[in-house]
């Protein structure tokens, strides 16, 4: 078998799924991932690690061992080896090994190996699904468009939780848990987002009715943003849908690549 026609097969298998052996390629990486992830998640468990702690460590090298050879066979048969290793997905594969291998050499960095939960990611290239990350870009444009309306919403609130959070030091005080001005804007925060830890909680009828008011606020605050993106989305999808009016009927509401109208079929220019 010539050079030329290994790598065609490699490339066939690894980065395609329309033949029987891309298919079971990618359920084997699947299975692999979901495992490396498992083993990962255990070796942070204090108790399975002490006494599980080689066969763990042997289990994820001979993972990070096939990752890495996966790796090298992916630069292999790539049509452009530097554009694949530079890509989203080539980052995450080398990503995905590199922690192990500095582990090794610099112990103290064993920490990093939780890097390696970025497997996860691969999971949406095996299942086809990185098509579909352009349609993110709905969200994105929405996100965007919106950053200047949720920056003045996010001072906005921080203002509110000052001041109520230095009320209500002075209403409650240390005696009560709001020993400083920072610690109650952070119970300003908790109440504000309706998330109440209750590691601190007002004590005082005053401070109770100031609570009280602020919960109120929290509710009417959350759903802000919430409409600020929403109306922003549909602003895009409009956009999106917008283009030049049909010459027979007049509607301008087509998809940018429509090549004839969806009202009465006449070519678009």
């Amino acid at each position: 078998m010539s050079k030329k026609n290994l790598k065609e097969q490699l490339y066939s298998i690894i980065f395609e799924a329309d033949t029987p052996a891309g298919k079971c390629f990618d359920v084997l990486l699947f299975i692999a991932i979901m495992v490396s992830v498992v083993l990962t998640m255990l070796n942070s468990v204090h108790s399975i690690r002490t006494e599980y702690g080689r066969l763990l460590f042997l289990l994820n090298t001979v993972f990070t061992v096939l990752f890495t050879m996966e790796y090298i066979l992916r630069l292999y048969c790539a049509e452009k080896p530097t554009r694949y290793a530079r890509s989203f997905f080539g980052v995450v594969d080398l990503l995905a090994v590199l922690p192990f291998y500095i582990g090794l050499l610099v112990p103290s960095t064993r920490f990093l190996d939780v890097i390696k939960v970025l497997r996860m990611l691969r999971i949406f290239r095996v299942l086809k699904m990185a098509q579909y990350v352009g349609e993110a870009n709905l969200l994105m444009n929405a996100l965007v468009s919106s950053r200047r309306k949720i920056g003045i919403f996010v001072v906005a609130v921080m203002s509110i939780v000052v001041i109520l959070g230095s009320v209500m030091y002075v209403i409650e005080g240390e005696a009560n848990g709001f020993t400083s001005i920072p610690r109650s804007v952070y119970w300003a925060i908790v109440t504000l987002t309706t998330v109440g830890y209750g590691d601190i909680s007002p004590q005082t009828p005053m401070g109770q009715a100031l609570a009280a008011c602020i919960m109120i606020i929290g509710y009417s605050i959350i759903a802000v943003p919430a409409g600020i993106i929403t109306a922003e989305i549909g602003l895009s999808i409009a956009r999106q849908k917008k283009g030049h009016p049909c010459t027979a009927c007049g509607h301008a509401e087509h998809d940018t690549d429509a090549a004839y109208c969806k009202y009465c079929g006449v070519a678009l220019n």
